[in-house]
């Protein structure tokens, strides 16, 4: 198939909800995409199957296939970038076992919701590195407890020598995906993330010439780092990711205005966000929503919309256990269940939507899942 479009040649079985909650299945012509192949972005890493966000997870994605990998960035009290989620490093180090930095703990408000914890900007890089990476969803993924406490959490330049490193040994190009984390909030804390990834970036021979695309929820920092991401990396895109549709982006609200994420998902909206970003990251549930009950209901216009208006689609986050599946994918072995065939199944009919990429939490399943187009 190489050199041909999914457009052209690819061809799917599609599975419709009836009104009983099972599937009616018909041969049909997969909707158009504007990429070739479908790009597998691993994300946090092989979350799955490894604690977020370590250089071990990110080996796993690599070995596994993944197309791009993603390091979330959020600062230290010294302005350097770590990997991590969010701030608040409570869920993912063993932060609360050291009775030196219990004091620390305290509740900070982040993009207008209240969180208690401990945070990367209370500590420096020299304090952070004291602690261990543990696994964010023990209950859910208890297979990956028995990694606590063997990783440390890893800076984003030690995140790109790594996967620098990887990218010659296996000959091949991995791509980095880094989202911008809470950019009004460190803002107003004094940080400066957007420029000192700009200057990380510059630095690495590996960054200037790599795939590149940069994420973020809000929309001001993607106008400046638009122009000068790719003034670094000609090749490099841009991803506004698209919160709740009655969300209004973070640094939006912070101005007072009221335009939501909804709004944005609008062709008009559309049409508005491509003039400083080449792609979407809406959720899997904005391509088809959900009942109460988690069932698949009737999928939305917004890949097509999308792509009327020259936006690349990269949905998030296809997970492999049964609690994260639609309903009508799950199977009975429980929700903490790794579903493979319930999760290729629903990967594949995004995929059939017309899908350019998507995030996953098991990129062996969705190397699978694209390898078989």
């Amino acid at each position: 198939m190489a050199g041909f479009s999914r457009r052209t040649v690819l061809k799917a079985t599609l599975a419709t909800p009836c009104a009983a909650g099972l599937f009616t299945h018909k041969i049909a012509h997969a909707a158009p995409s504007l990429s070739a192949r479908p790009l597998v972005f691993a994300h946090r890493g092989c979350s799955a199957q490894r604690p977020e966000h370590t250089l071990a997870s990110y080996a796993k994605a690599i070995a596994d296939g993944a197309d791009f990998v993603e390091p979330d960035l959020v600062p230290t009290k010294d302005g350097v970038l770590v990997c991590r989620h969010e701030s608040n490093i409570a869920a993912t180090t063993d932060v609360a076992s050291h009775p030196k930095f219990a004091n620390r703990r305290r509740t900070l408000t982040i993009d207008g919701k209240q969180e208690t914890g401990w945070f990367t900007t209370d500590f420096t890089l020299a304090e952070l590195k004291t602690l261990r990476a543990c696994e964010r969803l023990p209950k859910l993924r208890a297979h990956n407890t028995r990694y606590n406490g063997h990783f440390d959490v890893p800076t984003f330049e030690e995140m790109i020598d790594f996967v620098a490193a990887e990218a010659a040994a296996c000959g091949r190009s991995i791509g980095l995906i880094p989202e911008i984390k809470n950019s009004t909030h460190f803002h107003a804390l004094g940080f400066n993330p957007e420029a000192t990834f700009l200057q990380i970036i510059a630095a690495h021979t590996y960054t200037r010439s790599a795939p590149l695309e940069v994420q973020s929820f809000e929309t001001t920092n993607l106008h400046t780092l638009n122009a000068a991401v790719k003034a670094i990396n000609p090749q490099a895109t841009v991803m506004l990711l698209m919160g709740g549709r009655t969300e209004t982006p973070p640094d939006l609200l912070a101005k007072g205005e009221k335009t939501t994420f909804g709004d944005l998902m609008t062709p008009e909206g559309l049409k508005a966000v491509r003039r400083y970003a080449d792609v979407i990251g809406p959720s899997l549930t904005d391509l088809i929503p959900r009942d109460a009950q988690g069932a698949w209901l009737a999928p939305t216009t917004l890949v097509d919309d999308a792509h009327a208006a020259g936006l690349l689609v990269h949905a998030y986050t296809c997970r492999p256990e049964n609690a994260f599946l639609p309903k009508q994918l799950r199977n009975a072995e429980g929700d903490s269940a790794r579903n493979v065939k319930g999760s290729l199944a629903e990967i594949r009919r995004y995929l059939d939507m017309g899908l350019d990429g998507f995030f996953t939490d098991d990129p062996a399943i969705g190397r699978k899942a694209v390898d078989r187009i």
